[in-house]
């Protein structure tokens, strides 16, 4: 079995010690894993086929794993025959926060109050008072995130939009604290907890703290909800916490790392997710 694991340059020089491990895994199962750099791949239609080159060379592979977010690449392989993981519709739906927020409030899950806006265009009028929060739509990793205190903030923000973004109302939620659950087809992996006592962001890679959290019965079912209703393959789906302590969505991170799972525990996330991609293939 042969399979593809795709990255962007930047991001394969980035976690090269993730691929190694991920590649590592696929070897133990008998399967092939072949890294391909993105900027060097071409996709299209070729005599009415469609086809994709690597540096000039038409390639086929049995399955693709892309870590990158590009719903167009996923689609076309798909319709190549090639099984991808996550699917395009995970890529198209969840790479995309106004997307994102669509798709699960359709499911019944509390979202936060957001508001959807393409490009430069402003709102007439701000929905909610200061402070709230402005998020690029296709950010990740907490970056292109601002809390905004003032109109001097926001002005200056809006100068700097070039892409579609929302805006995030930051009442009743409790700053700094989010949780990451790991899931792998619908089944629940394990849970982190990510504080930040210095910033309203909760990213262990911006400075927070990380550490195991117990998901009550609630908390599962909320989240077996979403798996059941798609497709993943491995995924990170973030949840922020009211004032309550209750579940609202945050986002879901399609290429997800996995990093600070595996300081905190022996779980092996990279040899299940292997297995489960040689399930899905035979």
């Amino acid at each position: 079995m042969n399979g593809w694991l795709i990255y962007t340059k930047a991001d394969s020089i980035r976690n090269k010690s993730y691929i190694d491990w991920f590649i590592d895994e696929a070897k133990k199962q008998s399967i092939y894993l072949r890294l391909l750099i993105r900027e060097d791949l071409s996709i299209g239609i070729n005599q009415n086929k469609q086809v994709i080159y690597a540096n000039g060379e038409e390639i086929y592979a049995d399955f693709a794993v892309i870590r990158t977010m590009e719903p167009l690449l996923n689609k076309q392989l798909e319709q190549m025959g090639i099984t991808v993981f996550n699917h395009s519709i995970i890529s198209e739906t969840f790479n995309h926060k106004a997307y994102g927020y669509l798709a699960i409030q359709q499911l019944g899950i509390p979202v936060p109050e957001t508001y959807f806006f393409p490009g430069k265009i402003a709102p007439p009028s701000l929905p909610f008072n200061f402070p709230f929060v402005a998020k690029t739509a296709n950010g990740k990793g907490g970056k292109q995130v601002a809390m905004l205190h003032s109109q001097k903030e926001w002005e200056a923000y809006r100068q700097s939009l070039t892409e579609d973004y929302v805006l995030q109302s930051s009442q009743h939620i409790q700053p700094g604290k989010d949780l990451r659950v790991f899931v792998i087809g619908t089944r629940i992996i394990a849970a982190v907890l990510r504080e930040n006592l210095n910033d309203f962001r909760a990213n262990y890679s911006l400075g927070g703290t990380a550490s195991l959290y117990t998901l009550n019965e609630t908390e599962k079912s909320i989240v077996q909800t979403i798996i059941n209703a798609y497709d993943f393959g491995l995924a990170g789906i973030d949840f922020m916490f009211t004032e309550n302590g209750e579940f609202i969505f945050n986002e879901i991170e399609d290429a997800v790392g996995s990093r600070t799972l595996s300081k905190l525990s022996d779980i092996n996330i990279l040899e299940e997710y292997v297995t489960y991609i040689k399930e899905k293939m035979l």
